[in-house]
């Protein structure tokens, strides 16, 4: 097994990231894998904007401009999936690549919206997701990279009594996570490996000084299989470029 670093970036629009620095981001931390949500992109032109990986997997949406994912990758994967069983719309909100010793999924789970219009479809989606997930699992170890759109305690963002019942932070969302790690044995590394931080985001709203005053939530994520070795689970939130800031982790894996 080697160490291999794994990082997820939901980047708001891949085009509009790539003028605000991600190739300079790219050069700079030098992952093996790369997991990119909301690239709001056509595959035919991300692919074009000369990010530094030699295997570039785009999925995108039905809907041009909106949603979106995207794996990156040094090594050429065994193969690479988009979406998973179930009666979705075409979003483009989940691909997988399957490597030697492990599965790496880039997730941009749905927003349940305002007034909750779409809380109900959104733990539908949970469902399936995590059918998917046990289905995986039991071929290969599991790294689950992304934009899970949920903070899962109060600890993951700045004002858990305002926003309770708010999207992300209604507790069936909190119940449906607590769900993925328990019913399918995943770890999230960063909480893991930090019980007790508090002020550790990942996304912050745009409006003006919400960042500055780090008054944010806790949306991405690296999971991994309860078998694997991890280590290094980091929030960089010194990168700009979108709303949200990289993730990452450094984990044992055969690529």
């Amino acid at each position: 097994m080697s160490s291999i670093k794994i990082y997820s970036w939901n980047v708001n629009g891949v085009r509009s990231a790539h003028g605000k620095g991600l190739t300079n981001f790219i050069h700079q931390h030098a992952p093996d894998v790369l997991c990119l949500q909301e690239t709001k992109c056509e595959a035919a032109i991300a692919k074009t904007l000369g990010l530094d990986f030699p295997y570039q997997f785009w999925h995108e949406a039905e809907k041009k401009g909106y949603s979106g994912t995207a794996i990156l990758a040094k090594t050429n994967p065994l193969s690479v999936t988009n979406d998973f069983p179930g009666n979705h719309p075409l979003e483009g909100r989940v691909i997988t690549a399957e490597f030697k010793s492990c599965y790496v999924i880039s997730a941009y789970v749905p927003n349940s919206q305002r007034d909750l219009e779409r809380l109900d479809y959104r733990l539908m989606w949970d469902d399936d997701f995590q059918k998917y997930l046990s289905k995986l699992s039991k071929k290969k170890s599991v790294i689950v990279c992304g934009d899970l759109n949920v903070a899962h305690t109060e600890i993951d963002l700045a004002n858990p009594t305002q926003n309770r019942r708010n999207a992300g932070f209604t507790d069936e969302e909190r119940n449906s996570f607590s769900k993925l790690l328990s019913d399918q044995g995943m770890v999230d590394t960063f909480r893991s490996a930090n019980p007790t931080q508090e002020k550790a985001f990942s996304w912050w709203s745009y409006r003006p000084g919400i960042r500055e005053r780090n008054i944010g939530w806790r949306l991405d994520y690296c999971l991994a299989s309860a078998n694997l070795s991890w280590g290094k689970p980091e929030i960089h939130a010194q990168v700009l470029g979108s709303d949200h800031c990289p993730v990452s982790v450094k984990c044992e894996a055969d690529l």
